[in-house]
């Protein structure tokens, strides 16, 4: 009911991105790119642009999708390890429970590079490049307090327990908003990232508060639910709904003016750039990286400068 028509272009492009076809060999070996779920237009985008920039780079690229099992992702990594695979470029699935699949790859001299969500231990993958994601709930936390006042009711939606990003921008969203004593957090709920859930997780919320006047969500697919369980319930013009990643559907929700504001994570950036240290290393020994952290800023998008972004999720613009 709340879906677009972009929903299905990006579910007819999932099909080709999430084949498990056999590799076909390129002159530099094969690139192995493990993504979350693809359905989802952040982790689609993040699964395309690196095996574009892998090809690029004269590799095969096979990318495949652990949906945020961690049993999945450990056979993906089994098959990552017998096909050879030159180096592992991975969206990890649980900050401690992906901790081991990655030890297996190292274990069989395949270097990973960890993209998106980080793992709760250093000095394994060769590089963990990830939004910085305290500074982009900062700015949507300062963004959300301008456009629906310093005091009240909100509510937000968080992203599941075992992402390290869930946390991070819940604590950057409660580092701006407690300086204001007079807002007033009465629900906080987990919606996995999920638009269904962020739907439902609403719905919810909104009979138990009925007079909040925000939302604070950790990504654009639960706001995007968010936002439409308050339209249907008639509360979407006294409610200012924040979002968190940059989608194409939440740059437009923004232009509609449904969605008060959503941070761009700079996705396209680095999933590039983890392939292209993966490729640098596998020649020098060295990423070229002066940290095996690497931190990339996000950026408001507003009614103001939504007509002029073009996304997914930058790069050349």
């Amino acid at each position: 009911m709340f879906y677009n028509s972009k929903r299905f272009i990006l579910a007819a492009a999932t099909a080709a991105v999430t084949a498990f076809a056999a590799p076909v060999w390129a002159d530099n070996g094969l690139m192995t790119i493990i993504i979350n779920d693809p359905s989802n237009p952040y982790w689609l985008t993040e699964g395309q642009v690196a095996q574009a920039a892998a090809e690029k780079l004269g590799y095969s690229a096979k990318v495949s999708a652990h949906k945020g099992d961690t049993n999945t992702e450990s056979q993906l990594i089994d098959t990552a390890i017998t096909n050879k695979s030159k180096a592992i470029i991975l969206d990890p699935a649980n900050a401690d429970g992906s901790i081991g699949s990655v030890k297996k790859a190292i274990a069989a001299n395949i270097p990973v590079f960890v993209i998106n969500a980080e793992l709760n231990q250093s000095g394994l993958a060769k590089a963990q490049l990830v939004s910085n994601n305290a500074q982009g709930a900062a700015v949507g936390a300062m963004e959300w307090v301008k456009l629906a006042g310093d005091s009240g009711n909100y509510v937000e939606l968080v992203g599941p327990p075992s992402d390290n990003n869930a946390a991070t921008r819940a604590n950057g969203f409660e580092t701006v908003l407690s300086q204001y004593p007079e807002l007033k957090q009465v629900g906080k709920e987990v919606a996995n990232w999920d638009r269904t859930q962020g739907y439902n997780k609403m719905q919810s919320l909104l009979q138990a508060n009925p007079d909040i006047k925000g939302v604070v969500s950790g990504n654009d697919e639960m706001a995007l639910g968010a936002v439409a369980a308050l339209k249907e319930a008639g509360k979407l013009q006294q409610v200012k709904v924040g979002g968190f990643d940059g989608s194409p559907d939440a740059v437009d929700a923004v232009k509609a003016g449904t969605l008060a504001y959503t941070v761009m994570q700079p996705v396209a950036q680095f999933a590039q750039k983890a392939v292209e240290q993966a490729d640098t290393f596998l020649k020098t020994g060295k990423t070229g990286a002066s940290s095996e952290k690497q931190l990339f800023d996000c950026m408001l998008i507003t009614q103001d400068n939504a007509g002029k972004v073009h996304s997914p999720f930058v790069l050349s613009e």
